[in-house]
């Protein structure tokens, strides 16, 4: 499964694809728009990955105090000016998805 599917399924399907990660499956809830969903799941996901996933989910809300947290302990800087949220969700989806 690539970025374009996941995502797309996150809009159509009502629950995450069969025999992805935790991971794969956080982002699909923040992209269903179950935010409490994916922040409450990417605490099970193993650092450095779950960090980033939860630093990019307080950025997406604006907490950008926690997100500098997380994506220190995720080893990330945060994103420059120009990075959007899709292009951020569309990084972290190849990461973690090379390393499942």
């Amino acid at each position: 499964m690539n970025a374009v599917d996941l995502a797309s399924s996150a809009q159509s399907d009502p629950e995450p694809p069969a025999g992805i990660s935790l991971g794969q499956q956080a982002l699909w809830l923040v992209k269903a728009g179950r935010w409490d969903d994916s922040h409450d799941l990417c605490q099970n996901v193993p650092d450095p990955d779950g960090a980033w996933i939860h630093a990019y989910l307080h950025r997406e809300e604006g907490d950008l105090g926690n997100a500098s947290y997380w994506y220190h302990r995720a080893g990330k800087e945060i994103p420059a000016p120009g990075v959007t949220l899709d292009d951020e969700w569309s990084q972290i989806f190849q990461a973690i998805s090379q390393s499942t």
